[in-house]
């Protein structure tokens, strides 16, 4: 398996750049061996190697990333770990019931596994903490959905509270939002803070993590071997927690979609423009819309700022173009007046785009590929809880063990195939479009 391109991740991953340095990286130089290796350390990858220092102490973890920890997808998302259906394809997230009992069990799992990682190692509450979060809606169809959305929360015997004007504007200082609907199980995390904290966890564990170490070429030879530009790692056993990077390898090609969305943060408020804002100092909404925007007001290092989130489209080569970045800016720019007039002059700082994988049918990829060659991937736009999720029941599987997650993840059929490429990316982006435009101001 010849890896001959690698995903590019456009602008800088604003979170980590709120963050002093790292300890300096050092690539892999030479020819290693190891009893596992983990390709990837984003929050699947990292969840696996976790995993594996637990119940494998003894044995020698080996974990691999083409960039710094906190500069790749996983330092670049919104920071929800959200336990419940999150359904980017649903007006309202919500499924059937069934499956979104089974999978808000599963989502819970991963959120556990997370929040034990957070505990083990130390990390501070801006890192790791359970506040429950809100769906904001703008308009009578955000709070149509908002209705239907707590309608299906009370059959699966979810509790949740519908927040009126007053109360949203008391939260985030702003009369844009005339609802809310509130969810106590999401945790949220500063993304570049807790992916960090966990590799650093990790190699005190002696886990070696090797960063700036892309694999280039994979392959059997009885043990697994992967060549980076400057070293080679022999393993019997490979966890692959590359989410859609699956397909350089050359595997499930034609069935995964490859989808960008896209962030700004402010720089930091100086106290007259925290002042003039009000509100509490923390807080995070997720849009009634799928299609809608996520806002962040964040407190601690960095400063207060407030993040925007919107925007989405459907990149089968994995990179996106600096033009682009900039034509998504100035519709940040406008969800940001919108919402923040009172802010009116505040630049933004960082302007960022990150991965998702996600599949027709809504699946993951959690399963053997080949002889010890095991499968953390596709997270279907809920990395943060799926990702940490498929990390370790990719560790459970490869240790031979078993659990009910476990079993489900594996009892699903592959992703549904894709229309032929230029049908797949002329479609997915006009519906992506589509469904834009319809969310209206909630967007």
């Amino acid at each position: 398996m010849q890896v001959t391109r690698l995903p590019r991740d456009p602008g800088p991953a604003g979170w980590n750049r709120l963050l002093p340095d790292d300890v300096p990286p050092t690539p892999l130089e030479g020819k290693i061996t190891a009893d596992w290796l983990v390709i990837g350390a984003g929050f699947a990858g990292l969840a696996a190697a976790h995993r594996l220092s637990k119940q494998a102490p003894g044995d020698r973890v080996v974990l691999l990333d083409a960039v710094r920890v906190g500069d790749g997808p996983a330092g670049r998302n919104s920071g929800f770990m959200i336990d419940l259906p999150h359904d980017l394809t649903s007006d309202d997230y919500g499924g059937a019931l069934d499956a979104d009992l089974a999978q808000t069990q599963d989502n819970r799992q991963g959120i556990a596994h997370a929040a034990q990682m957070a505990q083990e190692y130390g990390l501070s509450a801006e890192a790791f903490v359970f506040s429950g979060k809100i769906n904001a809606a703008v308009t009578e169809k955000g709070l149509a959905h908002n209705r239907s959305f707590a309608r299906h929360l009370e059959a699966m015997n979810e509790p949740c509270e519908m927040y009126d004007a007053a109360q949203m504007r008391e939260i985030t200082g702003t009369e844009y939002y005339q609802t809310g609907l509130f969810t106590p199980g999401t945790a949220m995390i500063q993304p570049a803070l807790f992916v960090r904290g966990i590799a650093a966890g990790l190699r005190s564990n002696r886990v070696t993590v090797h960063e700036n170490s892309p694999v280039t070429s994979l392959s059997r030879e009885g043990d697994w071997i992967a060549t980076t530009p400057k070293g080679q790692v022999t393993a019997p056993r490979v966890i692959m927690a590359v989410n859609g990077h699956l397909n350089s390898f050359g595997y499930l090609r034609g069935r995964l979609m490859h989808v960008f969305t896209y962030a700004s943060m402010t720089r930091a408020l100086d106290p007259a423009e925290a002042a003039r804002l009000g509100g509490q100092p923390l807080w995070g909404l997720t849009p009634a819309d799928p299609m809608g925007t996520t806002v962040r007001r964040l407190s601690g290092m960095g400063g207060e700022r407030i993040i925007i989130r919107n925007r989405f489209t459907f990149d089968p080569s994995m990179e996106v173009s600096d033009t682009r970045i900039g034509q998504v800016a100035r519709d940040h720019d406008r969800a940001f007046a919108a919402r923040f007039p009172m802010l009116a002059g505040v630049p933004m700082e960082y302007r960022w785009g990150g991965r998702l994988c996600v599949s027709r049918n809504n699946v993951q990829v959690i399963g053997e590929l080949d002889q010890g060659l095991f499968s953390a991937c596709c997270q279907n736009g809920l990395g943060t809880a799926k990702g940490t999720l498929a990390g370790g029941l990719a560790a459970q599987l490869a240790l031979g063990e078993t659990s009910p997650a476990l079993e489900r993840a594996l009892s699903t059929e592959l992703p549904n195939r894709l229309p032929p490429k230029p049908l797949a990316r002329i479609g997915a982006n006009m519906i992506l479009k589509l469904q834009e435009r319809r969310a209206g101001k909630e967007l």
